[in-house]
């Protein structure tokens, strides 16, 4: 059953907390879920046009909004932030500008903030991301998933779960392949398990990497 939920929602209020913090009325619900999805797209298409990666891993963690009544501060957790404060101390203040008149803040003010994540490869959001530009690049997907567990025994975790669906390696029949090194108790709630699903295109078609990765105790 561990299996068949999300492991974070599975979590909340044990191991996970929520990555929007607001109140709104139940009318304007929808409206706010709405807005988060357009800021976050907006920032990761922003970093993937604007700021050249050679590794192809744009080290985009996970995006935590907060919103107040005139305010809306954005935190931003990347593993490599170099990529927007060393050298580039304007792209902030550009996509912050960028931002705010996309969307048409006129009462409220926009603040975003860069927090560097420790271990990048222990968030299971950079490990996708790299396993993806690795598929892009057309290396083995074997190849790939151990490669990525390889990143995250490095980052001292205590288990990883990989799972890649698709037409894997340009097959004609799409397929589920996955692989697993230590232990991933998904049925445990109290286990502080990460988890995200990726999708990335390829030149045979879409590609979706799923991947677990349990946490130490904090």
């Amino acid at each position: 059953m561990g299996q068949k939920i999300n492991p974070l929602g599975f979590r909340l209020g044990t191991t996970q907390s929520h990555h929007s913090l607001w109140f709104a009325q139940p009318t304007n619900y929808s409206e706010n879920i709405q807005e988060d999805k357009k800021i976050r797209d907006f920032i990761k298409n922003y970093i993937q046009k604007n700021i050249r990666v050679s590794s192809g891993v744009e080290g985009i963690g996970q995006i935590k909004i907060q919103k107040r009544i005139d305010l809306i501060q954005v935190i931003i957790y990347m593993g490599f932030p170099k990529l927007l404060i060393e050298g580039k101390p304007q792209k902030i203040e550009e996509l912050q500008r960028n931002m705010q008149k996309k969307l048409n803040y006129v009462n409220r003010k926009l603040n975003i903030a860069i927090t560097r994540v420790e271990n990048a490869y222990k968030h299971p959001n950079i490990l996708a991301e790299f396993i993806a530009g690795q598929l892009k690049n057309r290396v083995s997907f074997r190849k790939a998933m151990k490669k990525a567990i390889e990143l995250t025994e490095q980052a001292g975790t205590k288990g990883v779960q990989i799972q890649i669906a698709g037409r894997i390696d340009g097959k004609e029949i799409a397929r589920v392949e996955w692989t697993r090194e230590g232990r991933v108790p998904l049925q445990t709630i109290r286990a502080k398990i990460d988890y995200c699903c990726y999708t990335v295109r390829t030149i045979y078609g879409v590609l979706g990497i799923k991947v677990w990765i349990f946490l130490n105790k904090e």
